[in-house]
């Protein structure tokens, strides 16, 4: 929400595709400045499938107030709110005694799942700051921590996330419009820890980029990928490498 013109975003992502798992997730947002309000607005879809049992889709809208501290320093502060559906399909779900010890499968199970789903409402908050080449935020999301298990039990509240990001633009060619990227990311939800580091190369129809992941769980990734220009449109691809992992 600092200038130019909107930015539309469509994502895929699949997770783990080796393995089978099942795991899909697709996004979806708008956002642009908007003189009128001094800021940014936007809005966002997203929806995470989750082995054919449980989809989880979001929906939100964006504010953020664009101001000039300085000659040099500019600050967005943001507000979202949003709605949270988790919703639960059992046809593909083989439950315990369903299980015959002699092999397959008998249907139909002696216990029956519900299938109702649970929405709730989420909002977060964030700044943005911008002094020269350097560029950087902080956010906090789900700060009313809303409860998404049908039964009520407080296990599966949304934990506040708290995510920070520092990044710069280095120029390297001016007349060729090269530039680098460093860029770091730190990242904490309950009892989670993520973080990670990289860098980008960017010219004026395409751009690298590779960044190390790591986390407390003992997770090691490195993430490396480049994305296309033409006009206004673009187009990306990332591909993530498990270095090292518990599980191996």
């Amino acid at each position: 929400g600092t200038e130019g013109d909107g930015i539309m975003r469509l994502s895929y992502l699949n997770f783990y595709p080796g393995n089978n798992y099942n795991l899909h997730s697709v996004y979806f947002s708008y956002d642009s400045y908007f003189p009128a309000l001094h800021g940014g607005a936007g809005i966002y879809l997203s929806d995470d499938y989750l082995g054919g049992i449980i989809n989880d889709f979001r929906g939100g809208l964006s504010y953020a107030y664009f101001l000039q501290a300085g000659k040099d320093l500019f600050i967005n502060a943001g507000l979202s709110a949003s709605i949270y559906h988790r919703g639960y399909s059992f046809d593909k779900a083989v439950l315990p005694d369903q299980i015959d010890p002699l092999g397959g499968v008998s249907i139909p199970p002696g216990e029956i799942l519900t299938a109702s789903g649970r929405t709730v409402f989420d909002i977060g908050a964030g700044f943005l700051f911008i002094s020269g080449k350097v560029f950087g935020g902080f956010s906090i999301n789900h700060l009313a921590e809303p409860d998404l298990s049908v039964s009520g039990f407080s296990d599966e509240r949304l934990k506040r996330k708290l995510f920070m990001h520092v990044a710069g633009d280095l120029s390297l060619n001016k007349a060729r419009n090269l530039k680098v990227r460093p860029l770091s990311f730190m990242g904490l939800q309950g009892g989670f820890l993520s973080a990670g580091a990289g860098v980008v190369f960017e010219s004026n129809y395409l751009s690298i980029n590779t960044i190390m992941l790591g986390d407390n769980g003992k997770n090691l990734n490195i993430q490396t990928g480049f994305s296309l220009k033409s006009g206004k449109v673009s187009v990306y691809y990332n591909y993530r490498f498990n270095i090292a992992s518990v599980n191996k």
